[in-house]
């Protein structure tokens, strides 16, 4: 059998607001395993985010002193730019469900969205070593991850059709050499809100969860 999974579509969530409701769902699952898994899908106005052992070198500003906020949060990886046009994935989904691997975690991750890619006739790779997804040699989608007991948080981002000009502003997680895409520059006129439905479709199919819109 599935194991059930409430999906919460969401429109423009200040990043504070969404890492509070991640917090809170993964404390309720910690207290009664038996609540069904969550996966959130949202955009977050600008913000930069910082995983818990990112270097500030990454950061060409001051931090406090930049327009956007900018946010240490207990994500892995280095720094990050979110805004609106990138679809934002955080799943709380209870690994004890699935496998009590984080790596494998990461790959299942990096799998949903190749395949979503592949729904549009684009390669999305990985590369070894990184954690993410490639296309044309162009990062589209960059991971982080956090488990409390096995009980997932934070996720991943996909570049649909972002204003990339924030990205100037970081070394995007940590890597100087490569450059940040999005899909909009392989499917012009391409908007979220045609992608959230497929992302959801193939997360099912790659966790075969029973999506439960919420």
């Amino acid at each position: 059998m599935p194991r059930r999974c409430c999906l919460y579509n969401q429109d423009l969530v200040p990043y504070a607001v969404a890492w509070e409701q991640q917090r809170l769902l993964v404390t309720e699952r910690i207290q009664d395993p038996s609540l069904d898994d969550v996966l959130l899908l949202l955009e977050h106005p600008a913000v930069y985010t910082l995983g818990r052992g990112a270097s500030l070198e990454f950061l060409k500003f001051d931090p406090n002193v930049v327009d956007f906020p900018t946010y240490r949060v207990e994500r892995g990886g280095e720094v990050t730019y979110h805004c609106p046009g990138q679809l934002v994935g955080y799943p709380i989904l209870n690994l004890r469900y699935y496998q009590q691997d984080l790596h494998w975690y990461l790959r299942q991750l990096e799998e949903v969205l190749i395949q979503l890619l592949g729904i549009y006739g684009l390669k999305g790779e990985r590369i070894t070593g990184m954690t993410g997804v490639w296309l044309e040699g162009r990062k589209v989608a960059a991971i982080g991850i956090k488990a409390s007991r096995w009980i997932t948080m934070h996720g991943f981002a996909l570049n649909v059709c972002p204003e990339l000009s924030g990205f100037e502003k970081i070394v995007p997680c940590g890597i100087a050499n490569k450059p940040v895409g999005s899909l909009a520059e392989f499917i012009p006129g391409i908007r979220v809100e045609q992608v959230r439905h497929l992302v959801a479709t193939t997360f099912a199919q790659v966790f075969n969860v029973e999506l439960i819109q919420i």
